[in-house]
């Protein structure tokens, strides 16, 4: 739904709350408070792993997502990466519980996404790297894995052409399933991909996922690094939730993890 739609949507509306009750708002109260850009992460779903309810993983996810942008309206979401496991058969499944999802929604492959180019684009409609424009902010999208599941840095020269063309925006935000600095045992680390970083003092967050039992933010070379943690999967946190993104008018960055029921980890940067 387009903003200027929400707002007429809104302007003398009702709010259905997880605990029942109704609240009416008024678009211009509601909008006061809002953030003039907010978004969710959630990343490592594995939908079809063996022995998990990975069906029950992704209702819940996309109950929750679309319960947070009732209560307080939500720009788009990014599934960053494994969102299956291994099969390429299960990607169109897993495409229609997204599709239940009433905000837009941008994908990463994983790696366990182990599909062709091809394939990928053929389902989701857009390539294996791609960038998404919002005001004056840009959003990277980029592979970092291929049909075999390899774990890989991502591509040098699209992310330099892309972060030329976008220097101009006052963000830039960065989705990339796997952690480019080797901070954890799953990581890759490449060193040409956090020099190419440093050139561009736009670029104002990455994001990853992968690493199911990080849900914090670790910083390297002033440009923080965000976990979500999983929504779906066989080991990890307790719990399985996903990332709140609010960025504020003022331009600073308020970020937490919702577990998936409560605020945690709670950040500004």
């Amino acid at each position: 739904m387009k903003r200027k739609d929400f707002i007429k949507q809104v302007s003398f509306a009702t709010f259905l709350l997880a605990d029942g009750s109704i609240l009416p708002a008024f678009a211009e109260e509601l909008l006061a408070k809002k953030a003039s850009l907010r978004f969710i992460v959630a990343s490592d779903g594995h939908f079809g792993q063996p022995n998990t309810d990975y069906k029950a993983y992704f209702e819940n996810l996309v109950k929750h997502i679309n319960l947070q942008h009732r209560q307080q309206y939500v720009d788009f979401c990014v599934i960053n990466g494994d969102i299956i496991h291994d099969d390429v058969n299960f990607l169109s499944t897993a495409k229609s519980y997204f599709d239940d999802l009433i905000i837009p929604y941008f994908v990463t492959q994983g790696n366990h996404d182990r599909a062709t180019p091809e394939e990928w684009e053929r389902v989701w409609g857009v390539p294996t790297n791609y960038d998404y424009v919002y005001g004056n902010n840009a959003f990277l999208f980029g592979t970092t894995s291929n049909t075999e599941g390899k774990y890989l840095p991502p591509d040098i020269e699209w992310f330099k052409k892309k972060l030329e063309e976008h220097k101009k925006k006052k963000n830039v935000f960065i989705f990339i399933h796997i952690t480019p600095v080797k901070w954890t045992d799953n990581a890759v680390d490449s060193p040409e991909f956090q020099s190419l970083l440093k050139q561009y003092k736009n670029v104002r967050a990455i994001f990853n996922g992968h690493d199911h039992d990080q849900e914090g933010i670790k910083t390297q070379d002033g440009i923080p690094y965000m976990f979500d943690a999983h929504f779906g999967g066989n080991w990890g946190t307790a719990y399985r939730g996903f990332r709140i993104v609010e960025l504020q008018k003022n331009n600073t960055i308020l970020t937490y993890i919702m577990n998936p029921d409560t605020k945690i980890n709670e950040a500004v940067l």
